[in-house]
């Protein structure tokens, strides 16, 4: 599924429609997003979490690394894994204490693995003034979502 967001509030807009196609709880769902610096990938993250409930700052975990969140459909991390350099890193974050509640991971690609445990993979590029985001599931469920989140369409749907 791809779909242009011509600006920030459509990046929002579709960060809600993103949780909303996710059923019941969000425990055990990793998201990758990936794109260049600036591509809106925290703009999305940001947008998921305060959909979910979250009513404070969604600050970046550039430095952090892992931000939790505990939200009325259950716990949201928000991870970064710009300053890993390497997949070992990834236990010292306590990544497998993570999988009670929905991974969202910036940078996936500084640990490759990653994708074999990932329900859905988030590409954002730039396009103009806006941003073109593309789905590719990974998993049974992600593929149910993507097709749920292409028949909600919307404005800025292509």
């Amino acid at each position: 599924m791809t779909r242009f967001l011509p600006d920030e509030a459509a990046t929002t807009a579709f960060g809600r429609q993103l949780l909303d196609a996710i059923p019941g709880d969000l425990a055990g769902w990793t998201l990758l997003l990936t794109g260049e610096l600036g591509a809106g990938k925290s703009t999305l993250a940001r947008a998921f979490i305060k959909a979910a409930g979250h009513t404070g700052a969604v600050p970046s975990p550039t430095y952090t690394l892992v931000e939790p969140y505990s939200l009325p459909r259950g716990n949201i991390y928000h991870v970064d894994l710009y300053r890993v350099s390497s997949e070992d890193e990834l236990r010292y974050l306590g990544w497998n204490e993570l999988d009670d509640g929905c991974r969202i991971v910036e940078w996936p690609d500084r640990a490759p693995g990653l994708v074999a445990q990932a329900d859905l993979a988030i590409h954002l590029a730039y396009e103009g003034e806006g941003r073109r985001v593309e789905l590719t599931p990974l998993s049974e469920r992600a593929g149910k979502l993507a097709a749920a989140l292409d028949a909600v369409g919307g404005s800025c749907n292509l």
